[in-house]
């Protein structure tokens, strides 16, 4: 119960407001989404930024810690995606944007701050090496599965070109890729400049929090209930179990063991909104996951937290 009180509660108590202030429109819609465009586009590429600049590649980027999160991740995908076709009997597209659901978890405005609030802003660094690449891997896996189910035979060239394109543009991509070129080149930066730096870091998670409950305030749990509570149960159960699994035949740390389960036990995405969005299918079947699985995230937390050492 306490650590219900003292780390999860207060992360989700800020999504609320957002929530709350959205829904009674104290935060217009255009407040909310440029709130949002502030956090994706500035802020939190400041806090990858100075994340990665700082961390200790060698030990943060363990192929044990990150093959045994993507592995869980991968398995979570397929299951999203087989159980929405042979079990609920959905179209491919649609089975690949649950499956893709079910693959991306939150890892950037849940994982971080819960994991924070559990452990210290010192527990982070498994966290940062799995957002490192975590937008790039589940992307390229949902393209390939997505333009191989619609067989458009040069398809998944023209995928793999938008790919490239949109990590190049994305923002959080561009703060990991200069934190990766300033931490290996030992590029010198000013102690004044890196202080801006962290101070937009600091605004980093709450206010996307904040503004992550007004974005959900937008969605609806509607579609099939059947293949919502799939959504969940692979996002909250299956993925952190397997990789609960996974780190304990790796021999993960402690430490990495708390940020890979985790990160793995958080609801889906709103990135997987985007996905399903890109291609027009099962939109509001992930709505209303994204929805759903956020607010059971509370339960869901509180019961890893507890199992974790």
């Amino acid at each position: 119960m306490q650590a219900l009180l003292d780390v999860v509660l207060p992360v989700f108590l800020v999504l609320g407001f957002g929530y709350l202030a959205a829904w009674r429109d104290w935060l217009s819609d255009a407040g909310v989404d440029a709130l949002m465009k502030f956090t994706q586009n500035f802020a939190i590429p400041c806090l990858l930024f100075a994340a990665i600049a700082t961390l200790d590649l060698g030990q943060s980027f363990d192929p044990a810690l990150l093959g045994s999160f993507y592995a869980g991740a991968t398995v979570g995908f397929l299951a999203g995606l087989f159980g929405a076709r042979l079990i609920f009997g959905r179209p491919w597209e649609d089975s690949v944007a649950i499956g893709f659901a079910t693959l991306f978890s939150n890892s950037v405005l849940l994982g971080l701050p819960l994991t924070e609030r559990a452990y210290g802003p010192d527990a982070l660094g498994p966290n940062y090496a799995i957002v490192a690449l975590h937008a790039p891997y589940c992307y390229i896996l949902g393209f390939i599965a997505m333009e191989l189910v619609r067989a458009r035979g040069e398809g998944l060239r023209a995928a793999a070109r938008a790919i490239g394109r949109a990590i190049l543009r994305n923002a959080l991509m561009i703060g990991i890729a200069l934190g990766f070129l300033v931490n290996v080149l030992a590029i010198p930066v000013p102690a004044v400049a890196f202080e801006a730096v962290e101070m937009m870091a600091r605004a980093a998670l709450p206010a996307a929090l904040f503004g992550l409950g007004g974005i959900l305030c937008r969605y609806r749990p509607e579609g099939d209930a059947g293949t919502i509570a799939w959504i969940c149960a692979v996002s909250l159960l299956l993925h952190p179990a397997l990789v609960w699994i996974l780190g304990q035949a790796t021999s993960l740390s402690t430490g990495q063991m708390r940020s890979a389960v985790l990160t793995a036990a958080m609801a889906p995405g709103v990135n997987a909104y985007i996905f399903a969005s890109m291609y027009g299918v099962a939109k509001r079947v992930v709505a209303s996951a994204v929805l759903i699985g956020t607010a059971l995230s509370v339960l869901s937390a509180w019961a890893w937290l507890t199992l974790l050492p």
